[in-house]
């Protein structure tokens, strides 16, 4: 029987957020992985084996939003409460806040130069931030219901957003119009990101259907239609060659975009799947959902054709029908590292709940802080003060905004 030594394999499995894990990104170092919370949280898990987890609060509702800087340096989050964060993935623990929209913010992402910030919100805009001005640039206000996600092409020369009013839209950053608008969807919107070259940009929907649209030619070229249930995020491979899909439906799906097929599915989540991303290398991928947990797989598949997976899969005992190569369960309890249970926390915060690994807790809920206790206490026992590349920025915001209520079954959404 061949080996499954090519299939993707659970790696590790971090155990932390209290509530559904909402966002997730690797740091393009390849040596840290940030999810967000409907439990306010922002959760840095640091890769290397027994290493400590750091966890930021700040946000006073759910997170819906993370992604790094280009350079690994920040971190930014998105929230329900308003605002977006920029944080320092250390124990350093600082953070800046924008006062970014009127409501809801839905998603946040930084442009391939690290220069400028989009924002997606439920006040119907799409909005653009400078980073080292900490200032608002301008808005796209087109759309006629809440935007879900906004994304820059690698080129900064275009905006991709899309949301409930049942349209993906184009943007040029430079003009600031609309360029181009598809709708041909049933429900909303849900997702949208560009591939790594530019060349082409992908949307989901609540209506599970996944579609990869050409921008040269701005037609539709795969359409995919292979989850139960609606498609809450996805994430392009970096060489192109690979999407991964996340679902309602607890699974992820691993779609081959040369050979235009299904090719994995993947099992593990005790509930809807909200959040998948692939490492900037294209070696690892994460995936968070409705069940509170982050999952990192090894990707394995990269390495071979299609057609060299499909003729591996044909030679074992029970070969699994194309297009559908093989459903992928976590194989036993004791695929990932062992974790030590013991957890380490700081002196100027509360307990937690948190198990493995380690948890760093920094930073208040009930205030936003620039450089919190916890780190004031370690300098001043280590008796010195470094700079961090974070003090450029400007103090937080003390603003306070009110929790919305949420309907316990729209908490993530």
């Amino acid at each position: 029987m061949a080996s499954v030594l090519d299939d993707p394999a659970l790696e590790r499995h971090f155990k932390g957020h209290k509530d559904a894990v909402t966002c997730a990104d690797f740091n393009p170092n390849s040596k840290q992985l940030a999810s967000g919370s409907v439990d306010k949280s922002l959760m840095i898990w640091n890769l290397a084996p027994k290493a400590r987890a750091y966890r930021f609060v700040g946000h006073q509702d759910a997170i819906t939003g993370v992604h790094f800087s280009p350079s690994g340096n920040l971190v930014a989050t998105s929230s329900k409460d308003r605002t977006v964060r920029l944080w320092t993935p250390s124990i350093k623990g600082e953070s800046t806040v924008f006062k970014a929209h009127t409501a809801a913010v839905r998603s946040v992402a930084f442009s391939h130069d690290g220069h400028r910030l989009v924002t997606a919100s439920d006040d119907k805009s799409v909005k653009v931030w400078s980073v080292h001005r900490q200032c608002f640039i301008y808005s796209l206000s087109q759309h006629t219901n809440w935007v879900r996600c906004a994304r820059f092409s690698p080129d900064g020369r275009l905006i991709a957003s899309c949301g409930d009013d049942r349209t993906v839209r184009l943007w040029d950053t430079s003009t600031k119009h609309c360029i181009n608008c598809f709708t041909d969807y049933g429900e909303s919107a849900t997702f949208v990101d560009f591939n790594s070259s530019g060349t082409c940009i992908a949307s989901s929907g609540a209506d599970s259907s996944l579609k990869i649209w050409d921008l040269r030619t701005n037609k539709l070229i795969q359409h995919y239609q292979v989850h139960s249930a609606g498609i809450n995020s996805f994430s392009f491979h970096p060489s192109n060659n690979y999407l991964i899909s996340g679902s309602s439906d607890c699974t992820v799906k691993i779609m081959d975009l040369l050979e235009g097929r299904l090719i994995y599915t993947l099992h593990g989540h005790k509930g809807a799947v909200i959040t998948v991303s692939f490492s900037r290398l294209g070696d690892l991928f994460a995936s968070g959902g409705a069940d509170g947990q982050v999952l990192m797989w090894r990707t394995n598949f990269d390495t071979k054709s299609y057609q060299d997976v499909l003729q591996q899969h044909s030679r074992r005992s029970s070969p699994d029908p194309p297009p559908h190569v093989t459903d992928i369960h976590p194989r036993g309890p004791h695929l990932h590292r062992p974790q030590p249970s013991a957890i380490q926390i700081s002196p100027k915060v509360a307990d937690t709940q948190s198990t493995d690994p380690h948890v760093i807790e920094l930073g208040q809920a009930a205030h936003s802080t620039t450089l919190l206790n916890a780190q004031s206490h370690l300098d001043a026992h280590a008796g010195r003060r470094q700079q961090s590349p974070f003090q450029r920025f400007a103090s937080a915001s003390r603003g306070q905004f009110k929790s919305g209520r949420m309907d316990a079954r729209q908490k993530w959404r």
